[in-house]
């Protein structure tokens, strides 16, 4: 039996809005600090996106839910941090992750971001993602998945894309992807589970 996918919706583009100082920023975002919004920065470039819909939340619980089931079984001592504010003034930078992990105890920052796709353009999430030094990147996006490591010290940070998880050791990213991809959680989750489980 194959397993039926998740069909993706159409593409939105962000409102994209240029030349704004990291104090006008905060001042913008004070002034939409309402339900509805997500409000990105980097570089003086302000994206406002509408909060997602039923589709992108799908895929991120769906995400979550196999990935704390592998970390829970792996032995992984791991705080969900959800959508958590990431932002750094000297980096010209905010950004909210569709979902983040701290892999072990005492960290700051997450480990893992990872970012649901169902909108095109905006600003460089990968950009932001280094200036904020988070370690690794996921990419969900048109039923595929991408894995982005950071490399590097100081002023030569950059992500590189991997075949398998630095940050989630011994993780089978084809699996995790077939399981992502099903239409029925309930089947993605047992499967997923019953996989690990040999």
């Amino acid at each position: 039996m194959i397993a039926a996918t998740i069909a993706p919706p159409k593409k939105e583009s962000p409102l994209l809005f240029e030349g704004l100082t990291w104090r006008e920023f905060k001042a913008v975002e004070q002034l939409l600090d309402s339900p509805g919004y997500r409000l990105s920065f980097l570089d003086g470039v302000l994206e406002i996106k509408l909060m997602p819909g039923e589709p992108h939340e799908t895929v991120k619980k769906r995400i979550a839910g196999l990935l704390e089931l592998y970390l829970l079984m792996a032995g992984f001592d791991f705080t969900p941090t959800g959508s958590m504010t990431l932002e750094s003034e000297t980096g010209k930078v905010k950004r909210e992750a569709d979902e983040s992990y701290k892999l072990a105890p005492g960290r700051r920052l997450p480990d893992l971001a990872i970012e649901v796709v169902f909108s095109s353009g905006g600003i460089d999430k990968l950009e932001a993602y280094k200036r904020l030094k988070i370690p690794e990147v996921w990419f969900w996006e048109d039923g595929l998945l991408e894995v982005y490591h950071l490399r590097g010290e100081g002023n030569t940070l950059h992500y590189e894309k991997v075949s398998s998880s630095e940050e989630v050791k011994g993780i089978d990213l084809d699996l995790l992807l077939r399981c992502i991809n099903m239409v029925n959680h309930v089947d993605a989750i047992k499967t997923f589970r019953q996989a690990l489980q040999k």
